[in-house]
């Protein structure tokens, strides 16, 4: 309910001014916890030794806790040890949600350790009623924040959050 009050509060206030160049948000209302494994399911999927990657294709579905990403191709980009991931890079119709919140876009990366995730092209967050639209949102699950920028368009639903 905080989260949602504080939401309102600062979307109202943006409202008062022209849409500015990048403007923070909460995301998921809670702290996720980046230690938590990594599922992966898709269609198919390609592994290279060589350079320590794999590529999940077709209906691409990550969960970690709450937070899902689905996406047309995610590459995973492994760490020294075997089963470290160090981050994922989502591209085609990418959307990432955790809880109520969702959060569609055209290519993501995924830093595990940080707990950090960026979208680019054409960002569009969801959180109940309201709606914003920017070229990038970085989102770091460890806080539960998150940051837009590009030219930002926020749409609220008075009363509704």
């Amino acid at each position: 309910m905080a989260f949602r009050l504080g939401f309102l509060v600062l979307t109202l206030a943006l409202a008062a001014t022209t849409a500015g160049a990048q403007q923070k948000i909460a995301f998921g209302d809670l702290n996720q916890d980046t230690s938590q494994p990594v599922q992966v399911t898709a269609d198919q999927l390609a592994v290279n030794n060589a350079d320590g990657t794999a590529i999940f294709t077709g209906n691409v579905v990550v969960t970690q806790g709450e937070m899902k990403l689905a996406a047309a191709e995610v590459k995973v980009n492994y760490g020294t040890e075997q089963n470290d991931i160090e981050s994922l890079e989502a591209t085609g119709g990418v959307t990432v949600t955790n809880l109520g919140d969702a959060a569609e876009a055209q290519e993501a990366v995924y830093t595990i350790d940080s707990g950090v995730i960026v979208l680019s092209g054409d960002v569009l967050l969801t959180q109940g009623g309201s709606a914003m639209a920017g070229q990038k949102l970085t989102i770091n699950l460890q806080d539960g924040t998150g940051l837009m920028e590009g030219r930002v368009t926020t749409t609220f639903q008075p009363g509704g959050n």
